[in-house]
């Protein structure tokens, strides 16, 4: 079994070397992930500059296969099965995160565009990401990781189709279960604070605070709230298949 794994949090940051870590004893790994953080660049990939693709050595196994890219994770992905890897991965994972990417949040996140991209390629994935701690401890997410490849790659995915984990930060005790959920609704108040940097220019910080809109039961911020593990299938056909025959009725024309 060959493993992609990749992140939004930078190759060096501790969710990505837990998981390698875990899914090392189980899988051929290779690692491919950004140069730096790219948190919440969504889906975006690289056009108008080079991309670099620089061999690293990873903290705990400086003999893995990995590879630190100057973009986006959507492009680590893209730039790994076409052009890096000497095979094609059985499943990409990307994470563990550092924080929720919970209900509308999967729209900008970087971890579930890195397993959108995969499943563009016709590749089975997996965006895996820890509640926000004080102190994270991404051993509980990348043990459970683990199993879940297995059960993917046994059970088999539909190819249009991501599992997005989300993990609640807290003891592997603590856990009440697993949930198969649908993505809840969250927006932010986008509150922006004017100030002043020391050439007297202004500028603007968001500061705004996430609300949940939809507090209903099988939601996967409903199941974070009673300490389950959520996961939720993502397709990224976003058509309204509901509305085509109302707008074929409009009889537009041109």
């Amino acid at each position: 079994m060959r493993v992609l794994i990749t992140n939004d949090d930078g190759i060096f940051a501790d969710g990505i070397q837990e998981l390698t870590k875990a899914i090392q004893k189980i899988a051929s790994v290779y690692v491919v992930a950004p140069d730096r953080e790219r948190s919440a660049v969504g889906h975006a990939i690289t056009m108008h500059h080079p991309l670099r693709a620089e061999r690293v050595k990873l903290f705990h196994n400086p003999n893995l296969p990995a590879w630190a890219v100057n973009g986006t994770p959507s492009d680590c992905v893209k730039l790994a099965v076409e052009a890096i890897l000497p095979e094609r991965p059985d499943i990409v994972i990307s994470g563990i995160n550092r924080g929720p990417n919970l209900g509308t949040d999967v729209l900008y996140s970087g971890t579930v565009s890195a397993a959108i991209e995969a499943v563009i390629s016709g590749i089975p994935s997996i965006a895996m990401s820890l509640t926000e701690v004080k102190k994270p401890d991404f051993s509980v997410a990348a043990h459970f990781a683990g199993r879940l490849v297995n059960l993917v790659l046994e059970k088999g995915l539909s190819s249009d189709t991501l599992l997005n984990v989300n993990v609640p930060g807290i003891t592997r005790e603590e856990i009440t279960g697993v949930a198969i959920t649908r993505l809840g609704t969250t927006k932010y108040n986008n509150e922006f604070e004017q100030r002043v940097d020391p050439r007297g220019r202004s500028y603007y910080w968001m500061v705004g605070e996430v609300v949940e809109l939809d507090n209903g039961n099988n939601t996967d911020l409903s199941a974070i709230r009673e300490n389950k593990i959520a996961i939720t299938p993502l397709q990224f056909d976003f058509t309204n298949y509901k509305l085509i025959k109302t707008l074929e009725n409009w009889q537009i024309d041109f």
